[in-house]
């Protein structure tokens, strides 16, 4: 455009802007006030691919659009490079094999632009087959209802659980770079049916749990130091629990098998700056063996559970963090304990299988929209209960193991929320249930331990899924 017509279309589009800003200001700033800016994205996470690395987020209820921002050394700040209006997940191209990238993503509306808390580092490996299983180092002890759970540095903490030799105290880690496992601290207390959560400083919080009776004690790992230590106890001994970790960096635990009260309805939350449980509000019906969900807007969806009686709920409540309380929400359309419940990328919430009056192949979506739960359009290829589901970086769902009509499974399947179909992918390289699953920076699934044939015999295996 040369200069004369450049003239031309300032002198048009400066009075229209003169007047339009002349309008704004008479209204004397009655108009509707600029939106909350957003909340943080969490969940920042970031896998190597094909070719390619897929970055992924959880989505902000009130965010209109996103904003990447990375690089190859530390201290990502908006001064970054930047990637913006992506959606989650984001995949990304042209990155250097063996480097590590660093990511943080920031929610936008009109009232602002907030970044994620913290920073997400992965080594990019350049390519990875997919869909199959593959054996790694075992296990020093076979364990069986214990906890894996991934560490900043990429490692994985193994924690507790039981063999033929009772409840276990002792602890190891996975070392994706070795593909092996080696002891570290063990546990003040052996236990079985517990909770291990990853907190914001990279501590990890263990609770409650069985030996042989419901535990009330609870101990931090420091993977700086490999030890575990004493903090406060909850106040209700638990098992079966859930535990859930709020963006306010409280930790909040729900029913679970009681010592004197067998079915718990109570909860309570832990603060980190204090190491101390406090009581929140009650759920409505006690339950455990249920699963507790953080959906998008900060609440968290608890559902079904075994209740009094052995009474199995298709009942689901929604805890709000603001007010301490439980409210019901829509019930499931089955009744389902063992069961698994995942916020996916589209803020819905997919529960899978479990078990009522038998393996259950069903599964079904939570909308927190309109609070009611719907059946997928397909259910499982295989019924299953005690089984894992974890979420891929593509969006997928990976299902994992568990037990059957026939014993436990070594079948695997994949849900696309695309299509809502299931779809099997290959199959394990043992059978096992009460298993667990951990996604790794590398973008594999590890399988730790759990149970296999009948008489059940208990595992150190180990594989991984890719």
């Amino acid at each position: 455009m040369n200069t004369f017509w450049r003239m031309k279309l300032v002198l048009v589009v400066f009075p229209i802007f003169l007047a339009v800003l002349i309008v704004g200001c008479g209204h004397g700033g009655s108009g509707s006030p600029a939106p909350a800016a957003p909340a943080a994205p969490i969940g920042v996470f970031a896998v190597s691919g094909t070719n390619q690395a897929t970055i992924s987020w959880s989505p902000v209820t009130n965010a209109t659009s996103y904003n990447i921002y990375w690089g190859s050394a530390a201290g990502i700040t908006t001064a970054s490079t930047r990637i913006t209006g992506a959606t989650s997940p984001y995949v990304q191209t042209s990155l250097t094999t063996g480097n590590t990238y660093y990511y943080r993503v920031s929610a936008v509306n009109a009232g602002g632009e907030t970044l994620s808390a913290e920073t997400f580092a992965f080594i990019y490996s350049g390519g990875i087959p997919a869909g199959l299983f593959t054996t790694t180092g075992s296990m020093a002890t076979a364990r069986d209802t214990h906890t894996a759970t991934l560490l900043p540095k990429g490692k994985v903490l193994v924690t507790g659980g039981f063999n033929a030799t009772g409840t276990l105290a002792s602890a190891e880690l996975f070392d994706p770079a070795a593909g092996l496992f080696s002891a570290t601290g063990t546990m003040t207390t052996p236990r079985e049916y517990h909770s291990a959560t990853l907190m914001p400083n990279g501590e990890v919080l263990v609770t409650g749990g069985n030996n042989p009776g419901a535990l009330a004690s609870a101990e931090l790992y420091d993977p700086a130091t490999g030890l575990f230590n004493a903090t406060g106890s909850m106040s209700m001994a638990r098992s079966s629990h859930t535990a859930t970790l709020l963006p306010s960096g409280k930790l909040l635990v729900t029913g679970g098998y009681g010592a004197t009260t067998a079915y718990l309805a109570s909860a309570e939350l832990y603060d980190p700056a204090t190491g101390l449980f406090s009581a929140t509000g009650s759920m409505a019906t006690a339950r455990y063996n249920h699963t507790a969900t953080l959906l998008s807007d900060g609440k968290v969806l608890v559902t079904g559970g075994v209740s009094v009686g052995i009474r199995y709920l298709a009942s689901a409540e929604l805890y709000e963090p603001a007010t301490g309380l439980f409210s019901a929400t829509g019930s499931m359309t089955t009744a389902r304990y063992l069961h698994t419940a995942t916020l996916l990328p589209n803020g819905k919430v997919l529960v899978t299988g479990g078990t009522g009056s038998g393996s259950l192949a069903s599964a079904e979506l939570y909308d927190p929209a309109t609070g009611l739960f719907s059946s997928t359009t397909g259910t499982m290829t295989t019924a299953r209960e005690s089984h894992t589901a974890t979420l891929l970086p593509n969006g997928k769902l990976l299902v994992t193991g568990g037990t059957g009509g026939s014993g436990s499974l070594a079948s695997a399947e994949l849900f696309d929320p695309a299509t809502g179909l299931f779809s099997v992918t290959g199959a394990m390289t043992t059978a096992r249930g009460g298993n667990t699953a951990a996604l790794l920076t590398t973008g594999k699934v590890l399988v730790t331990g759990g149970g296999n044939g009948s008489p059940i015999v208990i595992l150190a295996s180990a594989e991984l899924f890719q």
